[in-house]
């Protein structure tokens, strides 16, 4: 929602200052040029992406567009909410006690209390591998810490490509605008024989091409990318949350603690205090209770 008001900012504050300086819109409204900057953009984006990069943006975008669901608080108190159950549970009973749950989540009655984990398919699947790792007892600590950080890092690229690719575009956007003015410059001057008023109008229009690349570069397309880069960042600390919970937990801490130390990785913003945390825990002590 804020990129929205972002690009409403920008728009009103170029165009509505143009006006306000007796510029007419009329002068700007040169749809060609539009057409050769953001045709060649979108060409050079397409012969330099596979087919899986382009699958990757065309999703990525309408995501951008809505609220990151790792920006809420109550994600993370209901995520170590679960990690805490299921460690519990594990520690108290023994890890083969939580395999029925991990192999099958969606008919699990822990699973069954934290929808929004459950709804999330990078989330289940991140915490059910491990958790059956785990289980398998044939992997130290340091092995497993290994695997995770080689699988954030592997997510994060993924995730990352659609900002990256939309960055090179926006670095790219200014030299197309310079290619339409160009060609306008060209025009322009071939029709040099004409009178004053009608070679000053053909400059006009050309120099239109340099505004728009310049325009949609760092109005339109540089915010975008960065506010990709951005989900991705959040996507990934809550996958480190829940490595740091796990660890701590392998290495010999109890439940309560290991979820401490997730805790201290999250970002301040969505960080619950050490109260609030405490206080949620002790409420899904009594489901454990009742499913175990």
């Amino acid at each position: 929602m804020l990129i929205l008001i972002g690009y409403l900012v920008v728009l009103l504050s170029v165009f509505g200052s143009y006006v306000a300086l007796g510029g007419h819109m009329g002068a700007l409204y040169q749809p060609f040029e539009f057409l050769l900057i953001g045709g060649a953009a979108l060409g050079a984006y397409i012969s330099s992406n596979s087919g899986k990069s382009v699958a990757l943006m065309l999703k990525a975008i309408p995501q951008v567009f809505k609220r990151s669901p790792y920006t809420d608080k109550a994600v993370y108190m209901e995520l170590m909410a679960l990690l805490y159950v299921l460690l519990n549970k594990a520690r108290r009973d023994g890890l083969m006690t939580i395999e029925n749950d991990i192999e099958e989540p969606e008919n699990s009655a822990i699973f069954a209390e934290y929808p929004r984990i459950l709804r999330d398919p990078i989330l289940m699947v991140f915490i059910t591998d491990y958790l059956r790792l785990m289980i398998s007892g044939n992997m130290s600590p340091y092995e497993i810490e290994t695997l995770m950080d080689q699988e954030i890092e592997a997510h994060q690229h993924e995730q990352n490509i659609p900002s990256r690719a939309l960055a090179v575009v926006a670095d790219a956007l200014p030299a197309f605008g310079i290619v339409a003015a160009v060609l306008g410059v060209i025009k322009a001057l071939a029709s040099v024989d004409k009178p004053p008023a009608i070679l000053a109008d053909l400059i006009s229009k050309a120099m239109v091409g340099t505004f728009l690349g310049i325009l949609l570069a760092y109005g339109f397309i540089s915010p975008l990318s960065s506010a990709m880069e951005r989900r991705t960042v959040v996507s990934t600390k809550i996958l480190e949350c829940i490595k740091v919970t796990l660890l701590a937990s392998m290495n010999g801490y109890p439940p309560q603690l290991a979820i401490e130390f997730g805790r201290k990785v999250l970002y301040s913003s969505v960080r619950p205090s050490f109260g609030e945390l405490e206080n949620h825990v002790r409420q899904a002590k009594a489901p454990a209770k009742k499913v175990a």
